[in-house]
Formats: C-alpha cells, structure tokens, sequence
C-alpha cells in the first residue's frame, strides 16, 4: 500500500508531492483551510522511510547532550507505523520505541529500555510526559501522523515568514483531552512546505514551538534537514538533523513488532 508517510524528525509533515490548491474557494474557509492542511501533510509520498540524524537537546544554561537516532516508517493494516532506535550515546543505545494507528483511530505505543530488559506499554496518561529526555512529548510523536479530520481548521490571516508568503492556520482539536488547545501553523503558499508550529497549552500560551529549515531534495522530495522543537517555559529545545534519508528502502514488517523492540532483530 502506497500511504503519506510522516515521521518525527527533520521530514515530519513535509515533502515534495504537492496536492493542487483551489484558489477559487473563499480565502478563510474551513474548506480552505483543510485543503491546504491536507496539501502540507501530504505531500511526501513513499512506501517507506528510513532515517539516521543527530538529536541536540539543549538544556536552560545552553549546555547540551547528543543523540543518533535510526528511524524507520512504514504504512500497516491501520495506518502508520514507526520505530524509532537510539545508538549513541551509551547510557540510551539499545532503547527501541514503536508507535503504531490502530483499528479503532487512535495510537498504541510502547517503548523498550535496556535498563529495565523489558518491552513497557506507554499509558495514555503518559502522553503529555516527556519522551526520553527530550522536548518532545509522546502526544507530539503521534500527532506527526495525526490525521486533520481531528481538528477544526480556519486560515486567520497570511504573513511572511523565512521571506516567502505564507497562510496561518489556527486548528483546535475537537477532542477536549488532547494536550493542546490549538496549533497555529505557518503554511508556504507555492510549495505548502510548513516553516513553523506554534502549540498551546490550557492557559492559552504558547507551550512549544516547532520549526523547520535547511530544506533539500532527497530524492526528489523537498525534505527539511533540521527540525527544532522548544519548550516556552522551560527555556529547552531540541534540534534533530537528518544526516541520512532514503525513501522507498524496503524495511521488514518484522521490525514494527513487540518483539523487535524485545531483540533489535527482525522475525
């Protein structure tokens, strides 16, 4: 199956295969709006992914710790499916993480730890916590895939951003539980590549910012190299950059399993 692959890191929600825009709808429209959310999300089109990249997680006081991660994605019988190992530094190689859409629309994560020798299922009231050290949530690694029938979408206004024109778009969740109350989006209006995401917490301030850059054809896709994510109120951030990507790289069913986390080997 040919699905829109979107991963976490530098790739998320981009790509090259643009969708046509209907420049004859009315400019603000919920017509409009998702058209041209449905147009960034899916412009990548590609069996598979397989990426390595570099994590910098910066702390308050500047200082920093490094990562490599491999990442694989692939679609499944219920939608995306994506494994995310950790290779250096020593004291996280090993760990393996897999999120998986399941039947029901919703998200089945679990996550495996050396330290503990076991495969452990991420709770749902452990969404919002941090995802291994990082900036970014377990919520957050699902809503790469999150599809936009999930939220309500309007275009508030056009602004340049990175020099080029671009739609903002306000989306609200229709599920009062999910951990933003809205995302702002900053939408390139010729290529519908998203520059920069602005997430709300309760209180209605910005809680994390995420933004993209150093965009490069891979293959022919348009693909951004750097992904940034910060945390407002901690002063925090982390920066992935995509050192290897390769799309359509055949990648075993075996690998988006239990027990791949468990052996780090493919059944």
């Amino acid at each position: 199956m040919n699905r829109f692959i979107k991963i976490l890191s530098a790739a998320l929600l981009l790509g090259a295969a643009v969708s046509v825009y209907a420049q004859d709808q009315s400019a603000g429209s919920a017509a409009d709006a998702n058209a041209i959310m449905n147009s960034a999300k899916n412009r990548v089109s590609s069996d598979t992914v397989s990426s390595r990249s570099r994590m910098v997680i910066t702390a308050k006081d500047g200082s920093s710790t490094e990562r490599v991660i491999d990442q694989y994605s692939k679609d499944g019988p219920n939608g995306a499916r994506t494994v995310i190992v950790f290779q250096r530094p020593a004291n996280v190689a090993g760990s393996r993480f897999l999120t998986m859409d399941n039947d029901k629309g919703g998200t089945d994560q679990w996550i495996y730890l050396p330290s503990l020798g076991r495969v452990r299922r991420i709770s749902t009231t452990e969404s919002g916590g941090n995802f291994m050290g990082t900036d970014f949530s377990y919520d957050d690694i699902s809503s790469m895939d999150r599809d936009i029938s999930l939220d309500t979408h309007t275009v508030v206004k056009e602004e340049r951003i990175n020099g080029k024109n671009c739609y903002v778009i306000q989306s609200i969740p229709n599920d009062s539980a999910y951990q933003y109350t809205k995302t702002i989006t900053w939408i390139d209006k010729d290529n519908y590549l998203i520059y920069k995401a602005e997430m709300y917490n309760r209180r209605n301030e910005v809680a994390k910012i995420m933004e993209m850059a150093d965009f490069k054809d891979v293959q022919g896709r348009v693909t951004p190299m750097q992904t940034k994510i910060s945390t407002v109120a901690a002063g925090t951030s982390t920066t992935i950059f995509m050192e290897i990507m390769k799309y359509d790289d055949p990648i075993p069913d075996g690998v988006f399993t239990v027990a791949y986390l468990e052996t780090g080997r493919a059944r």
